[in-house]
């Protein structure tokens, strides 16, 4: 009967947290290295060159792939013959391994975790709790799987009960359009398909931790009902010309993943749930001879890909810029920025928001600023910041035409696209908006020269801060018109793939 001991649980949890925060699984990069081959679309195509450098860069300097290092989904298969050293719980055990890696020295990882969700929302600072799934299974080992899931695809996970002659394909064909691209393009499709509402939430989720295949089954064809759901998803996802970070292109997906359970006759339970760029998972088995041992990739196993400045980028002093200039980009444009840009998110939005309705003076100026929507990772030894990739833009809607009015704010940088009353915003006040790729955090971070806090320092990361940066990259999304590359992008693409299919 094997023992399990708490210190070799507990160590084996922090590692392997530390580990994939700046280790992407092989088959990821893999999958995606060959996506970047077969990209044709040019602002898809840097994109995800951006995310294979910056993968590659997490690897060499052991930090986090992506600024939202996530919350932790811990899936456990306990054997019913082992048994536990005493003293503490199962959850306790887990969650202080989670503070272990979240607080590790050498690479702290973003405390996300905040309780009271429905009240004060408090930042436990230390990342803990995980959500933890025991199964009970025959034999003496403890089977571990371990997730560290982004809030950005986290948000777009959507849960259906439909009718038992709903077409399953068809639904996911028409609600991932609905996601935007909060959620990180390209990763992977988690799919559940029965049981219960919770049941089928879970099987999507347990399905992200499977290995990528597509490809391997594209090659020998689908043996079963669910393989052929999968080819049949991954196909009509990828016409939709969604692409990376949304910029229109012939990938969305890397595979569809498929995991389902009886369900009553009157049901059909259907949970979708999307992983993102920084794809974050691992599996390890413990049989009481000690902590787990992580199988360390080679630097060889990444794709010979670079990122370089193309002939037709933009260089734009932040210092200098003028309404004259902003009014000249084009949406899809690649520009380099360099000088002091803002920093700001949720919480420090709704405060300056609530400032403004009071009548109070800001404790930032905000005219002919440019305010990146972005909440960094602590930085170590020398570094100005840690990874500092952007959040998603969407969450910041609600507050955007206060802010453009009232302060006199030009330009916004985030990921993923613009609501409606946004982009309308920005139009009436000829501002412009930006995104950094997602899923690029650490090469961001190193265009970031100096760094301060500003204002709302007790916030941590959601605080305000000033960046100095030089040739920070980012692409034009919506410019002074109101015109969106996250429109106009996929309709293209999407126009040019179903030509090709006639």
């Amino acid at each position: 009967m094997s023992l399990i001991k708490k210190e070799d649980f507990i160590t084996s949890l922090c590692d392997a947290l530390q580990f994939i925060s700046y280790y992407h699984p092989n088959d990821y990069i893999q999958s995606l290295g060959l996506a970047y081959e077969r990209e044709e679309s040019p602002a898809a195509k840097d994109a995800i060159g951006q995310i294979l450098v910056n993968s590659r860069l997490c690897a060499q300097g052991h930090r986090p792939i992506c600024q939202d290092t996530g919350l932790v989904l811990c899936f456990l298969e306990v054997g019913m013959d082992l048994r536990w050293e005493g003293g503490m719980s199962v959850e306790d055990m887990v969650n202080e391994g989670v503070r272990r890696a979240y607080t590790f020295p050498d690479n702290p990882l973003r405390a996300s975790m905040v309780s009271d969700p429905a009240g004060e929302r408090k930042n436990t600072r230390d990342n803990t709790p995980a959500i933890v799934h025991i199964k009970l299974v025959p034999g003496n080992k403890l089977g571990v799987g371990l997730s560290a899931k982004g809030g950005g695809s986290e948000n777009k996970s959507r849960l259906a009960m439909l009718n038992p002659s709903d077409d399953i394909a068809a639904w996911v064909e028409e609600t991932v359009p609905t996601l935007g691209a909060g959620w990180c393009p390209p990763g992977i499709l988690g799919i559940g398909i029965g049981g219960t509402a919770e049941k089928a939430a879970i099987l999507a989720k347990e399905s992200l931790m499977e290995p990528i295949d597509i490809q391997d089954l594209i090659k020998r064809g689908p043996n079963s009902k669910l393989e052929e759901l999968r080819l049949d998803i991954y196909e009509r996802v990828n016409n939709l010309g969604i692409g990376a970070q949304g910029l229109g292109g012939v990938t969305t997906v890397l595979d569809v993943k498929i995991r389902d359970y009886p369900t009553h006759a009157a049901s059909k339970p259907v949970a979708l749930v999307p992983n993102c760029a920084a794809t974050r998972h691992i599996h390890f088995m413990l049989d009481g001879s000690g902590p787990a041992k992580l199988h360390v990739p080679k630097l060889e196993d990444w794709p010979d890909v670079t990122w370089e400045v193309g002939e037709k980028v933009k260089r734009v002093d932040l210092d200098k810029i003028t309404q004259a200039d902003i009014e000249q980009w084009q949406p899809g444009e690649t520009l380099l920025l360099s000088g002091h840009l803002l920093t700001g998110r949720d919480a420090a939005h709704k405060r300056l928001v609530d400032m403004i309705g009071k009548g109070e003076k800001l404790p930032v100026d905000l005219k002919g600023r440019f305010i990146y929507y972005v909440g960094p990772v602590d930085p170590v030894d020398d570094e100005v910041i840690g990874p500092a990739g952007p959040t998603t833009a969407t969450r910041m809607d609600k507050f955007t035409d206060t802010v453009l009015e009232k302060t006199g704010l030009i330009g916004m940088i985030g990921k993923a696209e613009r609501g409606p009353a946004a982009i309308e915003s920005i139009k009436k006040h000829k501002a412009v908006y930006l995104i950094a790729t997602g899923g690029a955090a650490y090469l961001v971070s190193k265009a970031i020269r100096e760094s301060k806090v500003l204002a709302f320092e007790e916030l941590g990361m959601e605080a305000i801060h000033e960046f100095v940066v030089a040739d920070m990259p980012v692409t034009v999304a919506v410019d002074s018109r109101g015109d969106s590359v996250h429109k106009t992008g996929p309709q293209e693409w999407r126009v040019k793939i179903q030509g090709r299919k006639k």
